[in-house]
């Protein structure tokens, strides 16, 4: 099938590709953990199937297949977005600037994991068809976005690899940061904390203390130890933590049910019980080499159990199952105290509009200059001791 021609289709529905082809492309070489439990078929799936997305809620499905023949080698998770929410790579800058220059900024082409600030593969290729894979995408995005008049298209979240590449392709490149953990190679929490100055240490150990005399017990749920009377209490600290966060929450209940049934094995929840009731609760995924925190929330309040039950948890659990890191979200410049330092994080940008698309390229230069700055300014005040 060398010489077959490429071809681009555009489906609305992940129901319409069978999971076994999506994620040949999507995690190669199959098996659990997942490479990104995100761009699995089984994630986006659920979202589509719980109303998360879809028609009314301004993520509108648009995903890419890409065929060298009858063969599929690439799919890529796209959406038309009619508002900016739930992207965490802010562009109300660019929204705000079209739209003052007489443009309509939405709708727009979004390539990514709704609601998921988490680096991962966006152009998913199967094993050696990576580069014409990935311009097929790029090259659909572009072609996508000038017919039907839009004013953008946005890839959020991919590899550093990927933004190398869809720069070659005239995307615009965005440097912006997150904070993450490495795993050094310890071999228990107090390895990890060796590493760190002395009253950095002494720090971590006084909020571990605090939070663990809550008057309960901490456990982590996975697998068949998710029942769904676990999710009814998470559903609860979601529900807080979005009205309080967001307005409203993006997630639906119905999509914790069908994570409970076809995702239990990718996710670690931490709860926290105290007299047969959990008060509090962080959710995990689990991928291959790295754990993803997503949501927190409580009933109660207790001095550093968000702390406790999102970094400190989470880094346990990743040195016990020997992942290189934890992910644990957007923002925080918190974070950095507890050992999560500043990490790129990659996106890019397309205007077909060419003048508008060399002024965001100008924005962008700076904001890079901005960044790089401020994550060299950042990683002075990390924890760890000046020899390590």
């Amino acid at each position: 099938m060398d010489g077959a021609a490429l071809s681009v289709t555009v489906i609305s529905d992940l129901g319409d590709i069978s999971p076994g082809d999506w994620d040949a492309c999507a995690n190669s070489g199959g098996g659990l953990p997942a490479i990104d439990p995100f761009t699995t078929h089984r994630f986006l799936r659920a979202l589509e199937q719980s109303r998360s997305v879809g028609v009314g809620t301004g993520w509108e499905p648009r995903h890419l297949l890409v065929h060298r023949g009858s063969d599929l080698i690439a799919v890529a998770p796209l959406y038309a977005k009619s508002h900016s929410q739930g992207e965490y790579i802010f562009d109300h800058a660019f929204a705000q600037a079209y739209m003052r220059s007489g443009g309509r900024y939405y709708p727009k082409l979004q390539l990514a994991v709704p609601f998921t600030p988490a680096t991962g593969r966006r152009f998913l290729c199967r094993a050696g068809h990576e580069a014409e894979g990935t311009a097929a995408i790029l090259q659909a995005m572009a072609q996508l976005a000038a017919e039907n008049r839009l004013s953008s298209a946005h890839v959020t979240f991919c590899t550093q690899d990927e933004a190398t590449r869809g720069a070659e392709h005239g995307f615009l490149h965005r440097v912006t940061e997150q904070f993450h953990w490495e795993n050094a190679g310890y071999t228990d929490f107090d390895g990890f904390l060796a590493a760190l100055s002395s009253r950095k240490r002494k720090t971590i150990r006084k909020e571990r203390a605090t939070a663990q005399s809550f008057g309960g017990t901490i456990r982590h749920l996975t697998g068949d130890d998710l029942r769904p009377e676990h999710w009814d209490a998470f559903w609860g600290f979601y529900q807080d933590t979005g009205a309080r966060k967001w307005g409203t929450p993006y997630l639906t209940r119905r999509f914790f049910d069908l994570v409970q049934d076809h995702m239990r094995d990718d996710v670690l929840l931490v709860l926290a019980e105290r007299d047969g009731r959990a008060v509090a609760g962080a959710l995990n995924f689990i991928g291959r080499d790295t754990l993803y925190g997503r949501y927190w929330g409580c009933v109660e309040d207790h001095p550093c159990l968000h702390f406790e039950l999102c970094y400190y948890q989470a880094m346990d659990f990743a040195i016990t199952k020997g992942l290189a890191r934890v992910e644990a979200g957007a923002q925080g410049t918190h974070k950095l105290a507890r050992g999560y330092l500043p990490s790129q994080i990659h996106s890019l940008h397309f205007f077909p509009e060419s003048g508008f698309h060399k002024a965001v390229a100008r924005y962008l230069r700076e904001e890079r200059s901005a960044i790089d700055y401020e994550m060299r300014a950042l990683s002075e005040y990390a924890p760890f001791r000046k020899d390590t």
